[in-house]
C-alpha cells in the first residue's frame, strides 16, 4: 500500500493528470457530437471547439513538461473508459439517439470546461511563485475556456429546445459564421 503524502508537488502531478485525463474523455465525447451534427447549423461551431480543445489539452501537456510532471497512462486509460461509458446513459431510446441526448452530451462538455477554467484559474495563482508557469498564457487560455463555455451554453439551449420544447431554432444567417464574434451573437 502506497503512502499517504502530502507533498505539493506529488499532488499537483495527481491534480494535473486527472484534468489530463478528464480532457481525454471531453475530447473523446465532443469529437463523436461534432461528427453527429456535421452538416448542421451547430457543425462549424462544434468543429472549432474540438479543435480548440485539443489545443487546450496539448497546452496541458506542455505545462506538464515543463514542470516535470510525468504523465499517468493510467489515469489517461481510466478517463478513455469513463467517456466510453458514458455512451450507455438512458436517453430514452435503446439503439438510437435521442434529442435528449444531445442536451446530455452538450451539459457533460459544459461541465468539462468549466473544470478546464478552474485548472487554468488555479495555474494562474500558481504562476505568482511559480516562475516556469507563462500568467499572460495561462490567462489567455483562461478566456478563451470561458468563451468556450458561452458558446456550449449557448448549443446546449438550442439542444433543450429541441429536446424538451419541441421547437427547432433556426438561426440568422449572421448568427451562423464561425469565430468568437459568432458566440456572442446568440446560438451561433
Amino acid at each position: 500500500m502506497k503512502r499517504m503524502t502530502s507533498d505539493p508537488g506529488h499532488l499537483l502531478g495527481i491534480y494535473l493528470n486527472d484534468h489530463l485525463a478528464g480532457a481525454g474523455a471531453g475530447i473523446s465525447l465532443l469529437k463523436r457530437v461534432t461528427r453527429v451534427h456535421r452538416g448542421s447549423d451547430a457543425g462549424p461551431r462544434l468543429a472549432l471547439l474540438t479543435e480548440e480543445i485539443t489545443q487546450d489539452r496539448a497546452s496541458l501537456r506542455e505545462i506538464m513538461t515543463v514542470l516535470n510532471v510525468p504523465l499517468n497512462h493510467v489515469r489517461a486509460l481510466v478517463g478513455v473508459a469513463a467517456a466510453q461509458a458514458g455512451r450507455l446513459k438512458g436517453n430514452g431510446r435503446v439503439l438510437a439517439r435521442s434529442p435528449l441526448s444531445d442536451v446530455l452530451e452538450l451539459e457533460a462538455i459544459r461541465v468539462g470546461v468549466e473544470g478546464k477554467k478552474e485548472l487554468w484559474r488555479t495555474l494562474h495563482t500558481l504562476a505568482r511563485t511559480e516562475p516556469r508557469l507563462n500568467t499572460e498564457a495561462l490567462g489567455r487560455l483562461l478566456a478563451r475556456a470561458e468563451r468556450q463555455a458561452g458558446v456550449l451554453e449557448t448549443l446546449r439551449l438550442a439542444a433543450v429546445d429541441r429536446a424538451l420544447r419541441g421547437r427547432s431554432p433556426r438561426l440568422p444567417a449572421t448568427v451562423r459564421r464561425s469565430g468568437p464574434r459568432a458566440a456572442k451573437a446568440g446560438w451561433a
